[in-house]
């Protein structure tokens, strides 16, 4: 090639060389690379903070039939939540808002997607303090009031028409109906919620995780408040979340003890006063009033379940039978690394706790006077009788446990009810541990006159236990009775 040509092709190399950056160059002038907006970096979702989900032998899955059968067992303890309504439909960038209602139940787990809470439009007291310092503050005091607009939802497109409400009046008696509860927090609530412009929904922070919403009544009783943790643990397991929520008590209670448990099943727990300014959710769920659970309504409702091994419930499926109790006992021992498998226990089979649940004198809330109203007038007798005869056993030992739960951390109570071969007490809200006891457990109960109540047999029913009462003319139990009872109990143990 000569040196003419070789120059030639060099110029004509560098010409094309500068033709096409030029033409880059005019390409990005003409379409810059559009700069991430403040929205899409939030909607990036973090890594996940919440607890993930324990494995528990008794789980069966929350969505295997859209729709079980009326009034059976799972649409009373499981997913009979089957009826989706829209109350918001989910379209573009706005938020949206659903119910999953039961007809067994007459009450719905709700979901809603951009939602604004605005503490300062709920009138209630701050929560969260130390019982000496409210002492006389009044229920009325802690429990929630909304004003208009202390839930809003980001619309996508213009507001609709009127007071901008989510759900009118006819949602809310169809779907959340008040079930004879005088002051329905859930209806309250849902009545509050209104529909902003697209852009309009200000917050001051966006929690982007789930998050579930719960109204505590008597929250300080144990039995009420399983009956809480069995729907906002539902509710969780109902919306399908990847793990365990976050969780906010929309009251103004003060601390109790039992919040120590609330803190161990979920991802985290704090008062919605508590937040010094309006606040978003990326996804938020409302779960039920405890007084619409199953175990609540067992006590004025007639349907028959019966508590059944999950494995046998998987062999031979019925409509009457139910694992869910069992499963909810085993995620109440994981929320405190407590044992899950019944297994687990290597004591010698003639070993047998015996765990007597007493009942103590102790300052509740605000308005309680500390006196526990005596249900078994000489259960110091009681107890004293029954050391003194398992201490005279020797086909078997015999350990009796003092269950002095006023006294006790939640897991100490926990393990001594899952470790107990026999339960026994006099009628209290105590023995609702019993949704935490092993399958094969068997409970005595102590009934005064006063107290013939089903609370604890129908659990007991529900779980699978064996289940045995003394019922009272009085409030004195004969204590030989009652060691009469429990050896013909522990005689089936074989001892």
């Amino acid at each position: 090639m000569s040196r003419r040509q070789r120059s030639l092709l060099i110029r004509t190399v560098l010409f094309l060389f500068a033709l096409n950056s030029l033409s880059l160059a005019i390409y990005f002038f003409l379409h810059p690379r559009p700069a991430p907006s403040s929205e899409t970096l939030t909607q990036t979702p973090p890594p996940s903070t919440l607890k993930p989900w324990p494995s528990l032998p008794s789980f069966l899955p929350w969505n295997p039939n859209p729709n079980p059968p009326l009034r059976s067992c799972e649409a009373y303890f499981g997913n009979g939540f089957s009826h989706q309504v829209n109350g918001l439909g989910e379209g573009g960038n706005g938020g949206w808002f659903r119910c999953f209602y039961s007809a067994t139940l007459r009450s719905s787990v709700c979901e809603g997607g951009r939602v604004r809470m605005d503490p300062r439009k709920m009138q209630m007291s701050k929560g969260g303090e130390r019982l000496e310092l409210v002492m006389g503050r009044g229920e009325e005091e802690e429990l929630p009031r909304f004003q208009d607009g202390a839930f809003e939802i980001e619309g996508d497109g213009a507001k609709r028409s009127g007071d901008g409400r989510v759900v009118d009046d006819e949602f809310l008696d169809r779907y959340v109906p008040r079930n004879g509860i005088e002051f329905h927090a859930m209806r309250g609530l849902m009545k509050s919620m209104r529909i902003v412009g697209s852009g309009e929904l200000q917050c001051s922070q966006w929690i982007e995780e789930p998050t579930v919403l719960v109204t505590r009544f008597e929250y300080a009783n144990l039995f009420h408040t399983v009956t809480d943790w069995y729907n906002a643990y539902v509710s969780s397991r109902v919306t399908s979340l990847p793990g365990r929520p976050h969780l906010i008590y929309v009251d103004g209670h003060c601390k109790a003890p039992l919040e120590e448990t609330w803190e161990a099943i979920f991802t985290s727990a704090r008062y919605a006063k508590n937040f010094s300014a309006s606040v978003c959710f990326r996804h938020v769920i409302l779960s039920p009033l405890g007084y619409e659970s199953a175990m609540f309504k067992g006590l004025s409702e007639s349907f028959s379940c019966q508590g059944t091994p999950v494995n046998n419930l998987k062999e031979n499926p019925g409509s009457q039978k139910t694992a869910r109790l069992s499963e909810f006992g085993e995620m109440l021992r994981a929320a405190f690394d407590l044992p899950t498998d019944e297994n687990s226990i290597t004591k010698a089979s003639t070993d047998h706790n015996i765990l007597f649940v007493r009942r103590e004198d102790y300052l509740a809330h605000p308005r309680h006077n500390g006196k526990v109203e005596s249900r078994l007038s000489n259960e110091p007798e009681v107890f004293d009788s029954i050391l003194n005869w398992a201490a005279n056993q020797t086909k078997c030992r015999l350990n009796v446990i003092n269950g002095l739960f006023a006294h006790m951390t939640m897991k100490e109570q926990l393990r001594a009810v899952y470790e107990a071969s026999v339960v026994i007490g006099a009628h209290g809200a105590g023995l609702t541990h019993l949704v935490s006891a092993r399958s094969k457990a068997i409970v005595l109960e102590i009934i005064s006159s006063r107290y013939r109540r089903p609370h604890f047999s129908l659990i007991s029913q529900w779980k699978g236990l064996e289940y045995h009462a003394i019922n009272l003319d009085g409030s004195y139990a004969r204590p030989k009775v009652v060691i009469d009872e429990l050896s013909n109990i522990v005689r089936s143990l074989g001892c």
